[in-house]
């Protein structure tokens, strides 16, 4: 069994409080790993080396900022079979689905580091006579991303490489049930040698890490993807300061067939879209299914 350890500060660390929170595999029920679990103390002391690093990490060329998210991009890549064993431990997808999700996620710092070239000002015309408006772009400061279990690597991605490439620095809690991933790709980004306090993960539960990041006034934003049981504590948790929230919550997608469509290629992707990855996708189909009221055309929505 492996010992998950935390990245605060630029340091792998274990949590204060000797407590620790169990990670099964979905298939076997196996305890494959522990995570520390992570307390509000903890919190506070990463949301600090965020705070401090993000000045300088801000005036970093975009360039420079750039050239670290290439390298967590390789950095994956070198080690791709890896992430995706362990993707397929701890979360349960099939070997193919835990493939395209690791290499997605390396493509998508790849992607990110192009905005380099693109965060960019206006000039504005003003309406008074010898003033001219200048408008600039300023990282919000310090980030608060809160992953699901669905995806857990590939949101790694979402949150971190917008937050990273923009100026910001960031505090990541995956989620308890999926931590292994994110804690072995803080060792991608220690490899880098990204400045201590730009990234930053702290392991444990939801209602203390998640809401204690939420809670905090040292946040610009939480950016949360996960339930909308979840989405509500954490818009409750950030309402006191607040602090910006970016919801992305549970839902499903609907699928439209008509009847020109070809219908057994569409039956096949409905079907082949509402069980992929066991269902926990948002843009899975819907299950209902009932005739259009408005129109003379039979719709499916599925």
């Amino acid at each position: 069994m492996k010992d998950l350890k935390m990245y605060i500060n630029g340091k792998f660390v274990e949590s204060k409080s000797g407590k620790w929170i169990d990670v099964l595999n979905p298939s076997t029920e196996e305890v494959i790993s522990r995570q520390p679990e992570g307390t509000v103390e903890e919190v506070d002391e990463a949301l600090d080396a965020a705070t401090a690093a993000q000045k300088a990490w801000a005036k970093t060329p975009a360039i420079e900022r750039a050239s670290y998210l290439k390298k967590m991009a390789d950095g994956i890549r070198g080690r791709r079979d890896e992430f995706v064993d362990i993707i397929m431990r701890e979360q349960g997808k099939t070997r193919g689905w835990a493939s395209v999700e690791v290499d997605v996620t390396a493509d998508y710092f790849d992607y990110m580091a192009t905005f380099a070239r693109s965060i960019e000002g206006e000039i504005i015309p003003s309406d008074r006579r010898g003033e001219t408006i200048m408008l600039f772009k300023e990282p919000i400061g310090v980030v608060a991303g809160i992953l699901p279990w669905n995806f857990p690597f590939f949101l790694i991605a979402r949150k971190a490489g917008a937050a990273l490439i923009t100026g910001c620095t960031i505090v990541i809690k995956p989620s308890q049930l999926t931590p292994e991933n994110c804690c072995e790709f803080a060792k991608v980004v220690d490899a880098t040698g990204l400045p201590a306090g730009v990234f930053n993960v702290i392991t444990g539960k939801g209602s203390v890490v998640g809401n204690a990041m939420a809670a905090s006034p040292k946040i610009g934003i939480v950016s949360v993807t996960g339930s909308v049981g979840a989405g509500e504590s954490i818009m409750k948790a950030a309402a006191n300061n607040i602090t910006k929230v970016s919801l992305e919550l549970g839902g499903k997608a609907p699928a439209i067939v008509f009847p020109d469509a070809d219908l057994e290629a569409s039956a096949q992707w409905v079907v082949d879209s509402r069980i992929g990855n066991n269902g926990q996708i948002c843009n899975n189909a819907r299950t209902s299914r009932r005739n259009s009221p408005t129109s003379s055309s039979r719709r499916w929505r599925l």
